[in-house]
């Protein structure tokens, strides 16, 4: 194992990253985004490692039955081929007994070869009892008991795995969510004081509503931890109950939300903070099709690939070109669909879907709230596509997915309307929907959306999006109407967080049937050059920018262009 240890000044700690597509270590959004920033990192020769656990168990493949309900099959894996097992081992105290963590590597490769290691740890080994080795058997374990000994693996054991391989010229200890904010407590013990334990520590938060913050009742923390709390923990993490996204916020110099609107939302949800906002992007080279890239490469040589603002010159390209390798990804995709589902769709209607975690403040529904106008609409002119899984425990998910699945026969046998919900969700098919759909509808309740990503990666693909003004297609519709559509009111109308269902469906209703289709069926030149503009929007929506911003701001690293000045930034 190449030793760059003394060169590495962060350490990137998150409960789940998105190794590779094959490679179960990560459940949604949060996962996929750390893998996309690692992605970057490696491309940019960044002086970072990655902190993560990693879980034997807790996947699974989702299964749709006759009736529409979704069954899981637990996912079986062996990732003694994946990684490579590290000969350092270190113990942490659970209530008063000491367990074993050991470690495995995994290599992300940059474009020009320079790679960045993430440690991934577990317990499942010889030397502990059997509850022991089964406490990294399930990603976000439910049982609260499990998960605080998960995050105290996470933050506590990853600090001691790094210090045990030598990682000792770490500036910058990054928490990704606040399940790592333990690492907090581990530092006081080093540095015995929280201003100088701040200066080691940024935060990014992705949750923007109460409810999604993590938190443990203190008879749990005093249970498990027992004595070995610092004696203000209350003070540090809240009173009545140990608030994760509190401890890292009050253990950090800098803090970060993932979009202008999450910023703002985050400042309300935690006054007297400072709170900034660096928003999301997505890597380029992983997440745009090839067809698209084919063109790319055509206009502007390989050189695009190591410059990202050169999509700002998306607008150059051809538009028969760019429509000609749009035609291709629908293809494939309407393919796939054929083989893995009853409805036939036809590739000449207006392709529009919705690939996102099944929750309800996402409304997957939202667009059949008014199956009549849908048929007006919808007949003969538009088809859709869906896909997601819920968690297991959500009930009412699971119910949405039922529903939306039985729609599918319905809603031909009745209005002549083409709807396929394709089962088992991942990124595989991600890649497939935001390559090859004309249209991605996003349709979250209002701020309850920290970023989302999927509109970024269809939008790199040039496939318009259809979105709230949430997250980041705030500054997305900002920046480039023509990549878009918007669904009811913008942020500065004071009463948009109060508009129920019923408003933003006949809003998104008038935008379907009065902007959206009257282009794609009568104006064939204005909707290629739109596909030309959402592709440009990945000039800035891209991980290789953000990852500039967090060198600067959070790790205080010199903004360097990597491809004129390969050595390390710093």
């Amino acid at each position: 194992m190449q030793d760059d240890t003394k060169e590495t000044k962060i350490a990137y700690f998150s409960m789940e990253i998105a190794l590779a597509k094959d490679i179960p270590t990560y459940s949604g959004g949060l996962g996929v985004l750390a893998g996309d920033m690692m992605r970057s990192a490696a491309d940019y020769s960044m002086p970072l490692v990655g902190i993560t656990l990693i879980y034997s168990g807790g996947y699974f493949y989702q299964l749709i039955t006759a009736e529409g309900y979704q069954v899981e099959k637990k996912f079986r894996w062996d990732f003694l081929d994946d990684f490579e097992e590290l000969n350092d081992q270190v113990k942490i105290k659970i209530q008063d007994t000491e367990i074993s963590v050991r470690g495995w590597s995994y290599k992300i490769h940059g474009k020009t070869g320079h790679s960045i290691p993430v440690l991934l740890l577990d317990t499942n080994v010889p030397e502990n009892e059997p509850w022991q080795r089964n406490l990294t058997s399930s990603l976000y374990d439910a049982n609260r008991f499990t998960r605080i000994v998960q995050e105290m693996i996470l933050g506590i054991g990853g600090i001691r795995f790094l210090e045990q391989m030598g990682y000792d010229q770490i500036d910058t200890y990054h928490m990704n969510e606040g399940h790592s904010a333990f690492l907090i407590f581990e530092l006081l013990e080093k540095y015995h004081d929280i201003d100088e334990v701040k200066k080691h520590c940024s935060f990014t938060t992705h949750t923007p509503v109460e409810a999604g913050l993590e938190r443990f009742e203190y008879d749990l923390v005093h249970d498990v931890f027992r004595d070995r709390l610092p004696s203000d923990v209350e003070n540090l993490a809240g009173q009545d109950s140990l608030n994760m996204t509190r401890l890292a916020l009050n253990g950090s110099k800098y803090v970060n939300a993932v979009s202008r609107k999450h910023g703002e939302v985050s400042r309300r949800m935690f006054p007297g903070y400072d709170i900034d906002f660096i928003t999301n992007g997505v890597h380029i080279n992983y997440w745009m099709s090839p067809h698209i890239r084919k063109v790319l490469d055509q206009e502007f040589g390989a050189s695009w690939h190591f410059d990202y603002t050169m999509l700002d010159r998306a607008l150059e390209l051809n538009g028969y070109d760019v429509l000609h390798a749009h035609e291709k990804a629908k293809e494939e995709l309407l393919e796939y669909e054929k083989s893995h589902s009853w409805v036939l769709l036809d590739k000449g209607l207006l392709t529009v879907g919705t690939c996102r975690r099944f929750t309800e403040y996402k409304r997957p529904l939202l667009v059949f709230s008014d199956l009549e106008r849908l048929e007006k609409i919808s007949k003969d002119k538009v088809q859709y596509i869906f896909a997601g899984k819920s968690h297991p425990a959500d009930d009412n998910a699971k119910e949405m997915i039922k529903t939306l699945y039985n729609y599918a026969d319905e809603l031909w046998d009745s209005y002549e309307i083409r709807l396929a919900f394709m089962e088992n969700y991942e990124i595989d098919l991600a890649r497939l929907m935001i390559s090859g759909l004309d249209v991605l509808l996003n349709n979250p309740r209002r701020y309850n959306e920290a970023s989302g990503t999927s509109g970024m990666k269809a939008a790199l693909n040039g496939v318009l999006n259809c979105s709230v003004l949430d997250g980041w297609w705030i500054e997305g519709y900002e920046r480039d109407p023509m990549a878009g559509w918007a669904i009811g009111p913008g942020p500065d109308d004071p009463g948009a967080e109060d508009g129920d269902d019923d408003a933003d469906a006949a809003s998104l209703y008038d935008v379907l049937e009065n902007q959206i289709l009257p282009i794609w069926l009568n104006k064939k030149d204005e909707w290629l050059e739109r596909v030309k503009h959402a592709i440009k929007l990945g000039a800035f929506f891209n991980t290789d920018r953000m990852i500039e911003e967090y060198a600067e701001k959070a790790y205080l690293l010199k903004r360097r262009n990597p491809w004129a000045h390969p050595e390390t930034l710093g």
